[in-house]
C-alpha cells in the first residue's frame, strides 16, 4: 500500500454541518484519525443540496482545516449520500448453475438477475447488498461459493437513489478540487462505526438523527434488510424551540445545545432561561419546563414515525439487540429514554468504535457517518490474502465482486 493509498478521506455533508475526516490506514483492523475539519453547511435541506455555491464553500474549508491538522494534501474523498430521495426495496435472482459448482461467475449473475427490476429514468441504483443465498433447498447460505447445486437464488437489498441528487453533490465536490472516489448511503456508512458485527447478527436496528432527516437501518443476519428516511431531524426541534419561545433559529439552537433535554425532568422544570426576543425587543427570562415540553413532543413524534416504519417493514421482531442511536441529535439528554418508551425495545447511543489516532477527538455520535465512510472503504476495498472464515471471505470477495459488477 503506497503513502497516497494509505490516506483516506470520509466527507459528510450533512444539513447543519459539513464535515471531513482524514485517515492514515495501517491495515483492514487498524485506522488511525490524523485530522478533521467541520464547518456549518447552509446550502443543504433535509439532506439534500439546494445551494452549490454555498455547499461548495463549506466543504472547500472542513477541507482546508482537516489538511491542516492532518499535514497531508487531501485529493479525493469518499462521500455521504441521504436525503428523502433515498429509497430501499428487496429484490430475489434465480439462475441455472451451469457446472453443477457454484463459482464467481454465477454469483455475478445471480446478483445480476436480481438486480433486474425496473426502476424510473430519474433513479439509480446507489447500492446491491446480498442478504442470503439459496442453493437448491439449503438456505440461509451466506457465501455459496464452491457449492455443489444446480439452482442458485440469491435475495438483495437495492437502494436506490435520485440521479440529480447524487449529481449534484459530486459536482459540489469536484468545484471544490476533489475527486470522488464513491458515494456511500449515510446510515450504511454509520453501521461501520457504531455497530459490532454481534449486534448485525443478532439483529439491530441503527437510527441515525441528523439535521434535516432520520435515517433508519435494520440489520438481520449480517446484512441489510429495510432503509427508510424520515425527513424530520435535529433541525425541527430547533425549528419549533424558535416559534414556541419566540426567538432567531440561531438563538434557538444555542439553546438547544445547552438546555435542550427529551425528556420532561422536575429538577430541570425550574432552571430559568434567558430568551433572547426578535426585532430587538428585550430578552426574557422563562422557565425550562416550557422548552422541555417542545422538545419532548417532537422527539416524541419522530420516534412515533420509527416505530411506524419498523411496523410496516415488519422487522420489530427481529431486533434482538435493540435500537442503536447514533447522529448529532443523539446526544440530546433523554433521547434514549423517549425511545425505549416510544419502541419498547432496548437502546444505546452509537459512538465511532475500532480507530486509533485522535480518537478522542471524533468518539462522538455526531461523527458517526464521517468516520463510517472511511472504515466503509477500508474493508471494502481489503482483499483476504487468505480464507479467514466463510463470514470473512464473502465480506472480502461478494463486494469485489458487485464492485465489478456496477
Amino acid at each position: 500500500m503506497s503513502k497516497s493509498e494509505k490516506i483516506v478521506v470520509g466527507l459528510d455533508i450533512g444539513t447543519t454541518k459539513t464535515c471531513a475526516i482524514v485517515a492514515d490506514v495501517v491495515d483492514s483492523q487498524k485506522v488511525n484519525i490524523i485530522g478533521i475539519g467541520t464547518h456549518p453547511s447552509s446550502g443543504i435541506r433535509k439532506g439534500v443540496i439546494v445551494n452549490i455555491e454555498s455547499t461548495v464553500e463549506a466543504i472547500r474549508k472542513a477541507i482546508d482545516e482537516a489538511e491542516l491538522m492532518a499535514g497531508v494534501q487531501i485529493n479525493s474523498v469518499y462521500a455521504g449520500i441521504a436525503g428523502s430521495h433515498i429509497k430501499g426495496f428487496n429484490s430475489r435472482g434465480v439462475i441455472a448453475v451451469k457446472e453443477h459448482e457454484v463459482g464467481a461467475a454465477d454469483i455475478r449473475r445471480v446478483i445480476s438477475a436480481a438486480k433486474a427490476v425496473a426502476i424510473p429514468q430519474d433513479r439509480e441504483i446507489l447500492h446491491i447488498l446480498p442478504q442470503t443465498f439459496t442453493v437448491d433447498d439449503q438456505d440461509g447460505i451466506k457465501d455459496p461459493m464452491g457449492m455443489s447445486g444446480v439452482r442458485l437464488e440469491a435475495e438483495v437489498h437495492i437502494i436506490t437513489g435520485a440521479v440529480t441528487s447524487s449529481q449534484n453533490i459530486t459536482k459540489s465536490i469536484q468545484r471544490a478540487g476533489l475527486d470522488v472516489s464513491e458515494l456511500i448511503l449515510q446510515p450504511m456508512a454509520s453501521s461501520e462505526s457504531v455497530l459490532f458485527d454481534e449486534e448485525k447478527e443478532l439483529g439491530v436496528i441503527l437510527v441515525d438523527i441528523g439535521g434535516g432527516t432520520t435515517d433508519i437501518a435494520v440489520f438481520r443476519n449480517g446484512s441489510i434488510w429495510h432503509t427508510a428516511v424520515i425527513p424530520i431531524g435535529g433541525n425541527h426541534i430547533t425549528n419549533d424551540i424558535a416559534v414556541g419561545l419566540r426567538t432567531p433559529i440561531a438563538e434557538a439552537e444555542k439553546i438547544k445545545i445547552r438546555y435542550g433535554c427529551a425528556l420532561n425532568r422536575e429538577s430541570g422544570a425550574e432552571i430559568p432561561i434567558e430568551v433572547p426576543s426578535v426585532g430587538g425587543r428585550t430578552p426574557r427570562i422563562l422557565s425550562g419546563q416550557f422548552m422541555s415540553d417542545i422538545v419532548e413532543s417532537r422527539v416524541t413524534e419522530i420516534f412515533n414515525l420509527v416505530s411506524q416504519e419498523i411496523k410496516k417493514c415488519g422487522q420489530k421482531e427481529m431486533a434482538a439487540s435493540g435500537l442503536v442511536i447514533t447522529g448529532g441529535t443523539a446526544m440530546m439528554e433523554g433521547l434514549s429514554e423517549i425511545a425505549e418508551k416510544v419502541l419498547d425495545l432496548p437502546v444505546r447511543i452509537g459512538f465511532p468504535i475500532d480507530i486509533g489516532g485522535v480518537a478522542d477527538v471524533v468518539r462522538s455520535p455526531m461523527y458517526a457517518t464521517g468516520v463510517g465512510l472511511i472504515l466503509h472503504s477500508v474493508r471494502t476495498r481489503e482483499k483476504p490474502e487468505q480464507p479467514v472464515g466463510q463470514n470473512g471471505h464473502l465480506t472480502g470477495k461478494l463486494r469485489e465482486w458487485i464492485k465489478e459488477l456496477f
